[in-house]
């Protein structure tokens, strides 16, 4: 492949990781659609904001593990641009750069539509700059403390969720924030079973995720029970509805066991490159049922 070509660039980016940007956005638009809050410019720039600081994530810690000599191409995936000689760490870091500027473009223009808002806007530009810090933090120093999970919950779950559906609905709920729990929680199905493939070498790096902390078999049992919450949390938030539609994430839960039983039957290795593949597409679908959920519900109180 040629040194800092656009297909070096798109692996770098980790499309398949965009999943868990585009989820909690579709899941706090479904919340504002159903509340009849639904407003289509910032519900746009939530999407773009959160995939570019997705990407922004992922070329940190493309660098930032290739530079502290964690990054080896014979373990990771071939995403990893850096450890594969095809993005070179001084492209990177324009790159990141150039990630950073873009997705706060589509934040700031969050700030035409804010008149309405509490702060005016000046919420959002708060929100906006935690985001940029953590994933700078995140990626290079709190991941390598065990802080992973906790993260992917807020800046996953929480965050996305409830901002997505504050600049439309401009308030918050309940529901909303049981919603980004309900996120939160699936998401890091796929922060788990990265850490779960890449232990030994987390092991040997120092970096103390809660599977290298407490052993591949909590990480088996923790990738499940995120999971199974994931699916009750879902059932809970729509509980007065009819039951057909309180049962519908029941295909997640279903699909979710059978992707973690053959996570345990792989066990190690870069076979389990496709058990990543499986939790993201596991999660696409649990978010369009999720969303589906809400709408349908929304319209049987209605």
């Amino acid at each position: 492949m040629k040194t800092n070509s656009l297909q070096a660039w798109v692996l770098a980016a980790r499309p398949k990781t965009l999943t868990g940007a585009v989820i909690p956005v579709l899941v706090g638009t479904s919340l504002a659609l159903a509340d009849g809050t639904f407003r289509a410019v910032p519900a746009l720039c939530c999407f773009l904001f959160a995939c570019g600081m997705q990407v922004v994530a992922n070329f940190i810690n493309d660098l930032y593990d290739f530079l502290k000599g964690t990054d080896r191409a014979d373990r990771l995936g071939p995403e990893r641009a850096c450890a594969q000689g095809w993005i070179t760490p001084r492209a990177m870091r324009r790159g990141i750069i150039v990630a950073i500027a873009c997705s706060c473009l589509a934040g700031l223009a969050l700030l035409f539509q804010a008149a309405d808002l509490p702060w005016r806007g000046g919420e959002l530009v708060l929100l906006g700059a935690l985001c940029v810090l953590f994933a700078f933090l995140y990626t290079t120093k709190l991941s390598y403390l065990g802080w992973g999970d906790v993260l992917v919950l807020c800046f996953f779950g929480l965050v996305p969720v409830g901002g997505t559906y504050y600049v439309q609905a401009h308030q918050l709920t309940a529901d909303a924030l049981v919603a980004g729990v309900v996120c939160g929680l699936l998401i890091d199905t796929l922060l788990v079973v990265n850490n779960y493939r890449d232990r030994e070498q987390d092991a040997l790096s120092g970096k103390r995720t809660v599977v290298v902390r407490w052993g591949a078999t909590f990480g088996q049992r923790f990738y499940l029970a995120l999971g199974v919450a994931a699916f009750a949390g879902s059932v809970w938030l729509v509980r007065e509805s009819d039951f057909y539609i309180q049962q519908m994430s029941l295909i997640y839960l279903l699909i979710h066991l059978r992707t973690w039983r053959k996570m345990v039957a792989i066990g190690s290795g870069r076979k389990l490159n496709s058990i990543l593949g499986e939790t993201s597409r596991n999660m696409l679908l649990m978010g369009l049922l999720f969303s589906a959920m809400i709408l349908m519900a929304a319209e049987q109180a209605a």
